[in-house]
């Protein structure tokens, strides 16, 4: 679908029959229109790309915006084909939703009735959190990137949580992450230690526009200090497991030298030989 109006306007058969405004009349070949759409979109392309944090995400922008460019395109050349390529991209969107991240992860999801306890439910543990929506493609592409994260640092004093604003409207209100496409909020990552919010990317300013921020692997590692939250948050997990292991298991009383337990018995020995 990306490549059907050039598809359209290069094959010969229907080419031929195709309306122009190139001055040799030639039907099978862009005219200067057509040329200065398809610069302007390389254009958005480029500046959109500026975010992207994968290659999967390189590819979607580049196929969603050769879609508008080919609507646009239809429409000037016969609004009858514009109407057709929208009405298919329309049943497109609808019926082929992106797949969801299914990977190894070690992510907790919360609802609107489970997070609040959850944060508070023990004050030495720290919280990353992310607020997403499922139709959002940053969100969909960050998923991969967060999961991994779970994987290397999650520990019994760092834990990682989802919550998806999309379907919560409650949390987004109560945290203050706004779930409008035009916001640029989506996703929101946010960091809390004993139920109280230290830090969120991206940053939101006072008029409740987002600043730009990029959800790569390294920019988060660095902002959130993770190496240093997971070092602390071991020594969390180790008095845990050894509090746990006293109180499980008694106490082993000690064993004898075996030297002492020789002597013990050649004195039972000559006692009862004297009693004798």
């Amino acid at each position: 679908m990306s490549i059907a109006f050039l598809a359209v306007r290069k094959t010969p058969g229907i080419c031929d029959r195709l309306a122009t405004q190139r001055e040799d009349g030639n039907s099978c070949d862009f005219d200067w229109r057509e040329v200065e759409i398809l610069m302007f979109l390389s254009a958005i392309v480029m500046m959109k790309n500026r975010r992207a944090i994968t290659v999967e995400q390189h590819v979607g922008n580049i196929i969603l915006f050769s879609k508008v460019a080919n609507v646009i395109l239809f429409f000037r050349l016969d609004i009858r084909m514009g109407l057709l390529y929208l009405t298919l991209c329309i049943v497109f969107l609808m019926t082929c939703k992106p797949p969801l991240y299914m990977g190894p992860e070690y992510i907790k999801y919360f609802s609107d009735k489970t997070i609040d306890d959850e944060l508070a439910r023990d004050s030495r543990v720290t919280w990353i959190v992310e607020f997403f929506a499922n139709w959002s493609p940053e969100c969909q592409s960050f998923a991969s990137i967060y999961a991994d994260l779970s994987l290397k640092y999650n520990c019994a004093g760092l834990k990682f949580g989802k919550v998806d604003i999309g379907r919560y409207g409650e949390v987004s209100k109560k945290y203050k992450v706004s779930a409008s496409p035009l916001s640029k909020q989506l996703p929101s990552l946010v960091l809390f230690q004993g139920g109280t919010e230290v830090m969120r990317r991206p940053q939101v300013d006072k008029k409740g526009r987002a600043v730009s921020w990029s959800f790569t692997e390294e920019n988060i590692i660095r902002e959130f200090n993770l190496n240093e939250l997971y070092q602390k948050s071991k020594k969390l997990s180790k008095s845990r497991g050894d509090k746990v292991n006293q109180s499980q298991f008694p106490p082993v009383p000690e064993e004898e030298e075996p030297e002492q337990q020789g002597a013990e018995a050649q004195g039972e020995e000559f006692e009862s030989k004297k009693d004798k």
